[in-house]
Order: C-alpha cells, then structure tokens, then sequence
C-alpha cells in the first residue's frame, strides 16, 4: 500500500510496484497535481517498500505525516522552527509494509508525535500508525500520541471547502505548540 508525497517518490515507488510480484495499492492524491511540482530524475530509480523517510531531522516533536499531509507538516515544521521548536517530519511512503522502526525511533528520540492524514482520524490510518508508536516508545512518550485528519463531516466537493476540513500548516502548528507545553 503506496502513498507517495513528492513526484520523485512517486516515480520511484511506482517503479517498484511494477516490478513486484504482489498486488500493490497505490494512491495518489489529486490534490497534489497541480499544487506541487518537483525534480524527477530521468535516470532508472526505485523506491523500496517499507522504507519511511526523515524529511527534516528534529528534535522536538514528530511529525508523521502521510501523500498530501507532508508538505502540510513541513510547511507546519517551518512555523514551529520560527515559534524556538525543532520538528522531526517522517513521511512513510508505504502503510503496507510499514517501517515502525523508524517510526518508533522517532517518537523516541522527540517524546511527541502527531500523526497527520487526510483521512478520517478513525478506523484509518492515523489510528494505526498511533497505535504502532505508542506501543513501541510507551515509556519514551511524554504525552499522548495526537492524530490529525479530516473533520467527521461528509467531505465537501468544493475545493476551498475541502481544504477547509482537513488539517493545515496553522492547524498542525497549533496542536504541535499545545502538545509541547507552548500554547
């Protein structure tokens, strides 16, 4: 299960979905066509599954963030650095597999996660990604593990409505500061 949140990501994961031997899920989010733009190699590239990646290195909070929600926590980590706090993003690139070691590893070294979706907070993909971390660092944790997701509101077609139903940089910001003791 892929959820790239770049276009060099998306090209290299891709790549490695064609090649594997499995059925692969791979979603794209639409909303990242015509907002984001990037550098994609022309040279042959893969992507393993189930390798996250540290897309700024923190030392405050965590932020996991997933598609879409990465440049959100990014943008988010860019206005806790401005507030004194340092904001570890990880984007995990697949859900299946997982890589709870550097997930876990995260959330041990920061003591705070947020998880970010687009989703639902619940029965989705923040829910698991929380569970796996508080499992995991539960003794490293000084403060609950927080998910971030789409209002529990039916989704609106309008984009400027739709952007306003899931989480945003000021949003991310707001919860991050709180959790950190800051707000």
């Amino acid at each position: 299960m892929v959820m790239p949140s770049t276009p060099y990501d998306a090209k290299g994961l891709l790549k490695t979905a064609i090649r594997d031997e499995n059925p692969v899920v791979f979603f794209e989010d639409k909303m990242m066509y015509t907002k984001l733009k990037g550098r994609v190699p022309t040279e042959e590239y893969t992507i393993p599954f189930g390798v996250a990646d540290v897309k700024r290195v923190g030392r405050d909070i965590t932020l996991v963030a997933t598609s879409s929600m990465v440049q959100v926590a990014l943008g988010a980590a860019d206005l806790l650095e401005e507030a004194g706090m340092s904001a570890e993003v990880v984007d995990p690139r697949t859900l299946w597999p997982l890589d709870e070691k550097t997930l876990i590893e995260s959330a041990k070294k920061t003591s705070r996660v947020i998880v970010i979706d687009e989703g639902y907070e619940r029965y989705g993909i923040t829910a698991e990604i929380a569970a796996v971390i508080a499992e995991g660092a539960f003794y490293n944790l000084d403060a609950p593990v927080k998910r971030m997701g789409a209002m529990h509101i039916p989704i609106p077609f309008s984009p400027p409505l739709e952007d306003a139903t899931v989480p945003t940089e000021k949003s991310v910001f707001e919860v991050a500061r709180k959790l950190c003791g800051q707000a």
